[in-house]
C-alpha cells in the first residue's frame, strides 16, 4: 500500500487535513474545482518571473491553502524564502491580487491574499524536491544533490526522510530509480505524521521525476 497510494490522501482526517476548503453544489464542482487549479497556476507563474533565486530555493512554495465563502476567497500561501519576492517587489502581494482578480473575473467576490513564512523552509518536502531539481539542472551530482538535500533536512529536527530520484539519471539511455533513506519513514503508519511531494522537472535529457517523503511526528 505504501507505494499504491498518495500519503497525504491516505491520512486526510486523521494527521493531514484539505488544502482547499469549500462547498459547492453538485453542477457547480467543476467549476469551483478549476477555479482552485486557475489560482494555483497563476500564483505558480507569478513567482517564476518574479522571485529571485538562489541556488538553494526554487519558487519556495511550501503550500497554497484555499477558503472560499459566499463573498471571499481567502489565499493563503505558505513559503519558505518570502524575502526573496518581496525584497525585489515590495508590492507583489498587490499585483498578484490584481493579477488573480482578472483571472477569475472576481465582480461579486472579494479576494484576499496573504503570505505567511514557515519556520524551517528544508523540513518541507516540496522545498527541498525544489533544491534538489536546481542542483541537477546546474550539473551538479544527483547523489550529492540527494545527500545535501538530507542535511539540509535533518537541521529542521525530522524524525526520518526518503528521497527517491527517477528517469533517465546522468543521461543515461535506460531509466532508473535512485533512492536514499535516513531514520524511520513508517508510510504504512496512518498515525505516523508524513509529509510528502511528487515533483517532475525538466532537464536536457528529459523529464525526471523527484518523490521525497519526510516523516515529522507520530499523533
Amino acid at each position: 500500500m505504501g507505494q499504491k497510494i498518495n500519503p497525504l490522501g491516505f491520512r486526510l482526517g486523521t494527521t493531514q487535513s484539505h488544502h482547499s476548503l469549500w462547498f459547492s453544489q453538485p453542477k457547480n464542482y467543476s467549476e469551483s474545482l478549476q477555479e482552485d487549479k486557475k489560482i494555483r497556476d497563476c500564483i505558480d507563474n507569478f513567482l517564476q518571473k518574479n522571485m529571485v533565486k538562489t541556488p538553494y530555493s526554487g519558487e519556495g512554495i511550501a503550500r497554497i491553502d484555499i477558503q472560499k465563502g459566499i463573498d471571499l476567497i481567502h489565499v493563503k500561501i505558505f513559503m519558505g524564502f518570502p524575502n526573496l519576492l518581496l525584497d525585489n517587489r515590495p508590492r507583489a502581494i498587490e499585483e498578484l491580487q490584481m493579477i488573480l482578480q482578472k483571472e477569475l473575473n472576481c465582480v461579486n467576490r472579494k479576494l484576499n491574499i496573504a503570505i505567511t513564512r514557515i519556520a524551517k523552509p528544508y523540513g518541507n518536502p516540496k522545498i527541498l524536491a525544489e533544491f534538489i531539481a536546481e542542483q541537477i539542472k546546474s550539473r551538479v551530482s544527483f547523489r550529492k544533490a540527494m545527500k545535501k538535500a538530507i542535511e539540509l533536512a535533518k537541521q529542521a529536527d525530522i524524525k526520518g526522510i526518503q528521497v527517491q530520484i527517477a528517469g533517465r539519471i546522468d543521461g543515461k539511455e535506460i531509466a532508473r530509480v535512485e533512492w536514499i533513506r535516513e531514520g524511520r519513514v513508517p508510510r504504512q503508519t496512518i498515525r505516523a505524521k508524513i509529509d510528502y511531494c511528487s515533483y517532475p522537472f525538466r532537464t536536457i535529457y528529459g523529464v525526471l521525476g523527484i518523490k521525497i517523503w519526510i516523516f515529522l511526528d507520530k499523533a
